[in-house]
């Protein structure tokens, strides 16, 4: 919500700043409860810090490039997990690790000056200047002249603002939680868990616009749920010589749920109209955070469920939920080559119609259409 009022930028770097205090305060918690708020207002800025800039790159590249906007962002999120893999082996002290770890989050400060506004938003607020300013450097940065009569009569259409994922949050984080119930060294299968997600969003990238997100995504949920409940059987037998093969079974299930993750927030942003994007793609991350919420729950059913079975568990609850996930969201629309819905009457007729152009002229008008 603060994002209609601040714009996408500022939005940003009020949970940079958020997250900074908080993040460096941790260690120094003086109770419990302190320690708790302190984690809960980390977790919310977190999610400020990827669903934000995610929305912007999204409203700042045309349909061609959309896929590359919204899925390289998600292997730098895979080579955080790598990276703290070895950053928690070598740094065993919970105090230090959470130093550490929070170090990084000081360069964001710099993005100032690299990031634009959305220029969708700033039209939506009347900032006319503003927008062409940013767009006249985004065609001076794609060697594209545009006439300047069409930067002077610059719209977007006005709407009423709108005020308005859990499964494949849940089936994702728990197994990345969940790889200290596999046999071996836990920082080597949780580095294991980080790396397979390379490969997850490489395959986006190759047939996200060959294929269309819906069947995409459908098979890469019922693929890993697949393989997660594989997975159980070479567990059940409870042989140490098994291991590499229920460690690769969880793997390849791993691969399947992070590429539908990917998926479901590029076509999560393709599906909301851009007044209520941001508040959409929100909403969609708290009802993904439920998921992750209940996911270390799931892990650690062991505890309630003793022997090979209390293990096998949560992989049949992972993947038995990948899969009804894959099969709910065949009723939605798929979004391969459509241009994003601007208005809440375009979000409903999306599916009906192909918008046809990012930069539609009429006359000497031009229309902002996302």
């Amino acid at each position: 919500m603060i994002s209609i009022s601040l714009g996408r930028k500022k939005t940003f770097y009020f949970a940079v700043w958020l997250l900074l205090v908080s993040s460096f305060s941790l260690p120094w918690a003086p109770s419990f409860w302190v320690y708790g708020l302190l984690r809960f207002i980390i977790g919310m800025c977190t999610n400020g810090l990827y669903a934000v800039p995610f929305v912007l790159g999204m409203e700042l590249v045309g349909p061609s490039k959309r896929v590359w906007a919204g899925i390289v962002i998600c292997y730098f999120f895979a080579a955080g997990m790598v990276v703290l893999a070895g950053v928690a082996y070598l740094i065993r002290d919970w105090v230090y690790l959470e130093i550490a770890i929070s170090i990084p989050s000081v360069f964001f400060l710099f993005y100032w000056w690299l990031i634009p506004e959305s220029p969708r938003w700033l039209l939506s607020q009347g900032k006319h200047e503003e927008a062409v300013k940013i767009l006249k450097k985004i065609a001076k940065g794609n060697n594209r002249n545009v006439d300047e009569k069409a930067f002077g009569n610059l719209t977007v259409q006005e709407e009423p603002f709108g005020r308005f994922w859990m499964f494949a949050s849940m089936a994702n984080y728990g197994l990345s939680l969940n790889t200290f119930d596999l046999s071996g060294d836990y920082y080597l299968n949780f580095f294991l868990s980080g790396l397979a997600e390379f490969p997850a969003y490489t395959i986006c990238l190759i047939f996200l616009d060959r294929i269309g997100r819906k069947t995409l995504h459908v098979s890469c949920m019922v693929f890993g749920g697949i393989f997660c409940i594989c997975a159980i059987f070479p567990m059940l037998y409870a042989s140490e010589d098994l291991q590499p093969i229920t460690v690769t079974l969880a793997m390849l299930g791993k691969v399947g749920i992070a590429a539908a993750y990917g998926i479901i927030y590029v076509w999560s942003a393709e599906l909301y109209p851009t007044v209520v994007r941001n508040q959409g793609m929100g909403l969609s991350l708290a009802m993904a955070n439920t998921g992750y919420l209940v996911s270390p729950y799931v892990a650690d059913l062991n505890k309630a469920v003793s022997g090979d079975l209390g293990r096998a568990l949560p992989f049949v609850l992972f993947g038995g939920c990948a899969l009804l996930a894959g099969l709910l969201v065949l009723m939605l629309p798929e979004t391969l080559n459509q241009h994003l819905p601007e208005t809440i009457e375009d979000g409903i007729n999306f599916g009906k119609y192909v918008f046809k152009y990012v930069f539609k002229s009429s006359g000497s008008k031009l229309i902002f259409i996302t």
